[in-house]
């Protein structure tokens, strides 16, 4: 007589729950990128260098700024054309989320990284009419957490696919 190993029936999560976790994670991205770009406005002058420690000048600096570009400088402007792509993304991503949603949690991650860095500097564009970058270090154009988080969840997005590429087909769809 044998004994048969119960199925394991796997949860199917409502729709809402991962919107939830997508916007936690883009909240926070756009929370942290408003914030510190508030306090930037507020405390410097356009233009304006503060460093907290002399030491540090040569290679990290906080600076007041305005982009009216994309990453890097690219397309200064253009920030109607930037806005109008900043919203397909988003909707793009919002539209498509439920079919990423059972891939791994790196996916998942890279997909909120990337929608809260754009609604960051969309806020800006929409009440500004530009964007304010912050972050100098070296001789790398200026930056702020909106772009962090959209070059990290992009870098996220390649490595995960890189490394899944690389794994049995059978190990990777169990995760």
């Amino acid at each position: 007589m044998s004994i048969s190993q119960p199925e394991i029936v796997e949860a199917k999560q409502p729709l809402w729950m991962g919107y939830l976790e997508l916007a936690a994670i883009a909240g926070l991205v756009l929370a942290l990128d408003q914030l510190s770009k508030s306090w930037v406005r507020t405390t410097f002058s356009l233009g304006e260098t503060w460093m907290p420690w002399e030491w540090l000048a040569p290679y990290a600096r906080v600076v007041n700024w305005h982009n009216t570009g994309m990453a890097f400088g690219l397309f200064q402007g253009g920030s109607d054309l930037i806005m109008v792509l900043a919203i397909g993304v988003a909707l793009l991503i919002l539209f498509y989320y439920p079919s990423l949603a059972k891939e791994g949690w790196p996916v998942r991650l890279a997909i909120g990284l990337q929608l809260g860095g754009a609604l960051g500097n969309l806020a800006d564009r929409v009440r500004l009419g530009h964007v304010t970058d912050w972050i100098s270090v070296g001789q790398f154009p200026v930056f702020n957490i909106a772009d962090s988080a959209v070059t990290l969840g992009v870098a996220i997005l390649l490595i995960t696919l890189w490394t899944d590429r690389e794994r049995p087909a059978d190990e990777a769809i169990t995760e």
